[in-house]
């Protein structure tokens, strides 16, 4: 062991000490383990290099006084720069074994080991030197002050050296490895990071919060910057805009680079300019020093050197900009904004909500006034919500009129964005007063995936467009639930369709004159199976919206004709069945022909076939309705308009259209016990008459109501009162029963 006293000059100035007015300052920090079971040559030590600056940087010491303690130190602490390590400790070759643990188990290659030793003998320094990975070796009564210090500084130097060396490696692997799979989708993440990691290298310096911003369109403003790729608490930034990472100093920084085309040296961050004269990046980097000049040499060598995959990145954030980003507005595309609502739901669900705008009629504003107006109604749209939401919400264009929010639920509230559209919209000359339908989901209230976020709040905006009162809903469960079930009821809707499982039944009509059967309705009816019926009011609409009812249409039509040929063989001649008809059946440019060849194949008299339509499939598409009507009347089928009175149409399509009769809906009969309750059906009868045309009432239930509308003049009814709806076998015995005459003549 050595003297505690014996080595004076350990314990002072040595004669290259720098003077206190040159001690440059301090910026940062290394860490020095001195491992040693003497309590004195740690005092001594700490107090000789108390004051020692290297590179910049002080030291902070550490002390473990066994080999075991100083193992179990290391395992907690890797950043530790050198180590100074005593031979003899608990046994006489503890230091050694302690370099073999670092080295072989801790797998700690870039920390600098100095071994001292009291007693050389029972480490011999030729032996050591070429079995152990150390860094030096020096018995303690020579290790002075002056060497201790040159000891200490040359294996910081030789630290720092492996470790850029190592991160130089991994950096250059990142870059490599980025540029190898660039058409990947994180290849821009690696290819910055990388290109972050190996600046840090350079300059000594861990790479902490960066992050790579490129300018996608010519201008000076944040607006015009994008985040390309980022790294450490940046890293949920990237595909955002600048602005977003709301932090004023990267901003003007990365910003005031690009404008002048320029590095800029802080002492607080560096910000690195990257570009030609087509593309301009910035790469910011915080840092904890000024960058020296030949660190910024090394840095000019590398950024020319990595140009060319500079050159490819931008290429690619190209095509990537064109595939994720409209280029109409300039905001996320549909595919963007799916991967934005996945990444908010991920980071930070919270308060957050997603909404989708759906523009009303816009169509008509493409039609009426052009596509060039139409596109600069959507970009005055996107600028408002931008106005109002840009600061806190992203804002994207998700389909040809519908657009994306996402952002806390209290700023996007129903209200808030209502009034985005409360005043007109400046397009070309045009100022347009546009609504539009609000879906609203929170996403705490939904799945992760992205696309499945973006169903449900489709859910909620297709739900808001049948909404009557309001013009928005949120998302809930149960929506979905009640889609879910109303495509398993179609599914099973066109199996059993498939299968002839639907029946077709009748309501017997009644002449008021002779009280004989002179026609009937055919009714639609669905079994479950199990002896019970599906509602019409459940099915007929769901069928509608599929299309489905065009194919059930037809069949209902073909079911039609048929009865009628089989009541006319079984005696019961000319019996008119009316046949109800839905809009999509209009629609279908061959449901005229459909129906006419249809009569002419069954060979049935076409006046015993009768049409029946609702005033609310006249006002869907007057033009189409009233065209095709005139075609099958000239055909000789009969018209009859059902549940008159229930909408809004207007009197000028009633006279347009070639109607044989007027149904009073069963709705103005149950009213008959109310005051005034009989006016609006005994106004209806009366408009008939003068109208010339048939009149006949269905839901009669009594025989107060029967007698009624007889009273008004009506011409014939059905209901309870005379039969309820019946499959063919029963309505063959209820026409038997009833002595119907053969050949009676319909009205």
């Amino acid at each position: 062991m050595v003297s505690k006293v014996t080595e004076d000059d350990f314990l002072f100035l040595a004669e290259d000490d720098v003077p206190e007015s040159e001690i440059p300052q301090i910026t940062g920090e290394w860490h020095l383990l001195i491992v040693d079971d003497d309590e004195e040559i740690h005092t001594v030590t700490r107090l000789a290099l108390s004051d020692l600056l290297v590179l910049g940087r002080k030291l902070v010491f550490h002390h473990a006084y066994s080999g075991k303690e100083a193992i179990s130190f290391l395992q907690k602490n890797q950043n530790v720069a050198v180590i100074l390590l005593d031979v003899v400790m608990e046994s006489d070759d503890a230091g050694l074994l302690v370099v073999q643990q670092i080295r072989e188990q801790l797998g700690m290659d870039e920390v600098r080991i100095v071994l001292r030793t009291g007693q050389p003998g029972y480490a011999p320094e030729e032996s050591v030197i070429k079995e152990y990975d150390i860094n030096d070796y020096k018995t303690k009564t020579e290790l002075t002050r002056s060497k201790l210090v040159t000891s200490i500084i040359s294996s910081i130097r030789s630290y720092q050296q492996i470790r850029t060396i190592n991160q130089n490696r991994l950096g250059l692997q990142k870059i490599i490895n980025a540029g190898a799979n660039l058409l990947e989708q994180h290849s821009l993440h690696e290819f910055s990071e990388g290109v972050v990691t190996q600046i840090s290298s350079l300059i000594g310096l861990h790479a902490e919060g960066v992050l790579c911003a490129q300018i996608e369109d010519d201008g000076s403003t944040s607006d015009n910057v994008y985040v390309l790729g980022a790294a450490g608490h940046y890293a949920p930034y990237i595909k955002c805009k600048l602005e977003r990472l709301n932090n004023p100093r990267i901003i003007q920084q990365i910003l005031q680079c690009l404008q002048q085309k320029r590095h800029i040296f802080t002492g607080f961050d560096t910000v690195l300019y990257l570009g030609n004269a087509e593309h301009s990046a910035a790469v910011y980097i915080e840092t904890n020093r000024p960058i020296e000049d030949f660190d910024r040499q090394l840095i000019e060598v590398f950024l020319s050197n990595i140009s060319i995959g500079y050159e490819n990145v931008t290429l690619f954030q190209q095509l990537k900009h064109a595939a994720y980003i409209d280029p109409l507005t300039k905001t996320p595309n549909r595919n963007e904004f799916t991967q934005l609502l996945e990444e908010t739901k991920r980071l930070d669900p919270g308060n957050n909500v997603a909404v989708l705008i759906d523009i009303d009629h816009f169509s008509d504003v493409n039609d009426g006034l052009g596509q060039e107006v139409g596109n600069e109604l959507l970009i005055a749209v996107t600028r408002r919500l931008v106005e109002h939401f840009g600061d806190l919400a992203q804002i994207g264009r998700i389909g040809a009129d519908v657009f994306g929010l996402i952002g806390p639920e209290d700023v996007l509230t129903p209200s808030a964005i209502n009034a985005v559209f409360n005043q007109p919209f400046q397009a070309s000359e045009h100022a347009l007063q546009i609504n539009a339908t609000l879906g609203f989901c929170r996403l705490m209230d939904t799945v992760k995936q992205g696309l499945g976020i973006l169903k449900h709040v489709y859910i909620a905006l297709n739900r808001a467009k049948k909404n009557l009162s309001q013009n928005f809903e949120y998302y809930s469960s149960e929506m979905e639930e009640q889609m879910a079930e109303r495509l398993a009821l179609l599914r099973t809707l066109r199996q059993d369709f498939s299968q002839d499982k639907l029946q077709l039944w009748y309501q017997p009509q009644i002449s008021l004159h002779t009280n004989q059967v002179i026609g009937m309705e055919a009714l639609l009816r669905w079994p479950t199976g199990q002896g019970g019926y599906i509602s019409p009011a459940v099915f007929i609409p769901l069928a509608e919206y599929s299309g489905l009812i065009v194919e059930i249409g037809a069949w209902v039509i073909q079911q039609a004709c048929q009865q009628i040929k089989y009541l006319q063989s079984q005696g019961l001649a000319d019996m008119r069945i009316a046949v109800n008809v839905s809009m999509p059946q209009f629609r279908n440019p061959l449901f005229v022909e459909s129906v006419i060849d249809c009569v002419q194949r069954y060979q049935v008299a076409p006046e015993l076939l009768e049409l029946e339509i609702t005033e609310s499939v006249v006002m869907d598409e007057p033009k189409i309705v009233i065209d095709a009507l005139n075609r099958l009347k000239d055909h000789g089928i009969k018209v009859a308009i059902d549940d008159f009175g229930i909408g809004f149409s207007s009197l000028s399509y009633l006279q347009q259209l070639p109607l044989d009769r007027i149904k009073v809906d069963r709705a103005f009969i149950r009213d008959f016990a109310a005051p005034n309750g009989a006016v609006i059906a005994e106004t209806i009868i009366h408009l008939g008459k003068k109208l010339g045309l048939a009149t006949i009432a269905e839901g009669i239930e009594t025989q107060e109501q029967a007698d009624a509308v007889r009273a008004m003049g009506c011409d014939e009814v059905q209901g309870f009162m005379y039969a309820k709806p019946m499959p063919t076998q029963e309505l063959l015995a209820f026409l038997q029963q009833s002595g119907q005459p053969a050949g009676e003549k319909p009205d």
